[in-house]
């Protein structure tokens, strides 16, 4: 029998690593030789590495092990589904227990009239379903012409060709030739960047009404749809300002736009509701989502789709689809997960106890002196780094250095936080307990000490000019 050895060197580890594995979104030459750190355990929040070190995850793996890692009753189902059914396929007029209880599931949970679910195996998948849903509604209208979809700058929706495109990660499009045609984007809502002397309501609005421009600009008769992330995830954890959102949802509603929500990362109790649309107030058509939907324990995503996309998608040959669609495995972990979820009140936990805590100690960031705005909604939050908190002003270094410096001490410090550029960013397991933030807060601000120990010795305590 073959078997994974976790117990060789961490040194051999390593080595076979970089002789055999292309890591994501990695320089793999670099990566090679420095060694990439190898996971070997994993329990509640923590980490375990070849080493022994005991690593406190702040970013849930990325973005997903909601229920946190170690639940024994996933494994158990898993297990029990691969010896009965481990895998069939839901083309030919077939389906599955599985997937018709978790389709079921979703819509009970999801609002509005967004009964009905198409699997993939993960969000980006989902997104580029997305495409080809809307531009096939449409058509079936008889406006095959209304085919362009907006999306925002610095938005992540997925790293496929599809989904890419939907993105506005400027690093993504420069390779690979995206974005595909018919996609347009439009600023972000990012008050700390972006606002200029204007307040954050002032902003929020003004960012909003870029999209009915662009919709006047591109022709109400060719935009299908707009979409967006309740709160912007791997762009920063940018959390619009309160008037923006209404402001969007006025916009799809005047000009008949499909709205989309990325819920891949705000799904599933993140921001302290089952989902990030009910947190900011909209009404999507479609929500992507995925990570939440199994904690990570599965691969496994889906598009949520309105009851009357549903109806006009029905009325022809949907030719789209994928192997692992509404697969038997994933499907009952992401069941048992959702079980876990709604039986363990986690959702519950995040918006009473979890958030709460947290949010007074990390609004408390901001007084840090390399820190200027900290942002939270739910159990996601970022802060932005800065040498001069009152200009809101960005460092003379190349953007992200500093951040990546911080990235740096943190992980010495055995905590996973992210950076994104000059931001930093977190977004824990759901379970985490009040002795755990304390407990992450502490390595934060160590982090944060030992960043502003090193950048004020390099002298990169700049502001640009």
């Amino acid at each position: 029998m073959s078997t994974i050895t976790n117990h060789l060197p961490t040194s051999e580890l390593q080595a076979l690593d970089a002789a055999h594995h292309l890591h994501p979104f990695s320089a793999n030459g670099s990566l090679g030789l420095e060694g990439a750190r190898v996971i070997t355990r994993a329990s509640g929040v923590y980490l375990t590495d070849s080493e022994g070190e005991k690593i406190l995850d702040a970013m849930a793996g990325l973005w997903c092990v909601n229920i946190g890692y170690g639940r024994d009753e996933l494994a158990d189902v898993a297990a029990r589904q691969m010896r009965e059914l481990p895998y069939y396929n839901t083309f030919f007029k077939t389906t599955h227990v599985p997937a018709i209880a978790l389709a079921a599931k979703i819509a009970e949970l999801a609002p509005g009239d967004l009964n009905h679910v198409f699997f993939a195996a993960g969000g980006s998948e989902a997104n580029d379903t997305n495409i080809r849903l809307v531009r096939t509604y449409w058509a079936e209208k008889g406006q095959p012409d209304k085919n362009i979809i907006i999306s925002r700058h610095n938005a992540y929706h997925g790293s496929s060709v599809g989904s890419a495109s939907l993105g506005g990660m400027a690093g993504m499009h420069a390779q690979g030739g995206i974005p595909i045609p018919n996609v347009h984007h439009i600023n972000e809502p990012n008050w700390w960047a972006g606002g200029g002397d204007m307040t954050p309501e002032e902003f929020g609005v003004a960012r909003a009404r870029e999209l009915e421009e662009a919709i006047l600009e591109l022709g109400e008769h060719r935009v299908a749809a707009f979409i967006a992330e309740p709160v912007q995830g791997a762009g920063g954890v940018i959390i619009a300002p309160d008037s923006y959102w209404p402001e969007i949802q006025r916009i799809c509603d005047k000009y008949d736009i499909l709205l989309i929500a990325d819920e891949v990362i705000c799904g599933f109790g993140r921001t302290g509701n089952w989902f990030g649309s009910e947190t900011v107030g909209i009404r999507p058509h479609i929500m992507t989502i995925a990570k939440g939907l199994s904690s990570g324990y599965a691969p496994i995503g889906g598009s949520v789709v309105s009851d009357e996309i549903a109806e006009v998608i029905s009325g022809t040959e949907f030719n789209h689809g994928y192997t692992y669609s509404g697969h038997p495995v994933a499907a009952a972990v992401a069941l048992e997960n959702l079980r876990i979820l709604e039986e363990e009140k986690i959702v519950d936990h995040v918006r009473d106890v979890a958030a709460p805590y947290l949010k007074d100690k990390w609004e408390a960031l901001a007084d840090h002196p390399l820190v200027g705005e900290a942002r939270i909604v739910g159990m996601m939050a970022s802060i932005a780094l800065t040498p001069d908190k009152a200009s809101r002003a960005k460092f003379a270094s190349e953007p992200g250095t500093i951040g990546y410096l911080c990235r740096d001490r943190c992980f010495a410090n055995n905590l996973i936080m992210r950076h994104v550029g000059d931001r930093m960013i977190i977004a824990p397991p759901l379970v985490m307990t009040p002795e755990d933030i304390d407990e992450m807060m502490a390595r934060i601000y160590k982090s944060l000490d030992e960043a502003l120990a090193e950048v004020t010795e390099k002298g990169l305590m700049k502001a640009a000019a």
